[in-house]
């Protein structure tokens, strides 16, 4: 009987709305849990997931029965009430409009696990813009920088 394989790995990195500093670290783990159902609920694959103050990665084995943008919305509406009903913020929590997706080999999971893993230690170095711009180039997404996340 014929069926579908496939082998997709995709990490997903989106920011808090105006860029704030809102994820504080006495809340991460929580808000990792979260993400994690919400990913699991849609028949992903989690393979890491780190949030930062101001911004999230997610790195996913992704089935084809479920688009990105689809998968992205349900996380950042599902997390977003999350935090709102958590009272953890003063005012509304949401995370910006937009989000990158970059796609990855089986060869390179372990590589990537680890760069999400250690994003405290990496951003002592380097800001989420250099990051985020710099995959962009990696990449080879032509972009116009105005269209970008609101930076502060």
């Amino acid at each position: 009987m014929p069926n579908t394989y496939t082998q997709i790995y995709i990490q997903i990195v989106f920011a808090v709305k105006g860029r704030e500093n809102l994820i504080q670290p006495i809340n991460k783990e929580s808000l990792h849990k979260f993400m994690t159902g919400i990913v699991k609920n849609r028949g992903q694959k989690l393979l890491a997931v780190h949030c930062m103050p101001d911004h999230t990665h997610l790195f996913i084995g992704l089935e084809p029965d479920i688009s990105i943008s689809d998968l992205v919305r349900d996380v950042k509406a599902g997390s977003s009430k999350f935090v709102n009903e958590n009272n953890w913020i003063q005012g509304k929590f949401n995370w910006q409009v937009g989000y990158g997706a970059f796609s990855y080999s089986r060869s390179q999971i372990d590589s990537v696990v680890k760069y999400i893993n250690n994003q405290v230690d990496h951003h002592k170095k380097r800001s989420f813009k250099e990051e985020y711009i710099d995959f962009l180039n990696k990449f080879n997404i032509e972009y116009e920088e105005k269209y970008l996340f609101d930076w502060v």
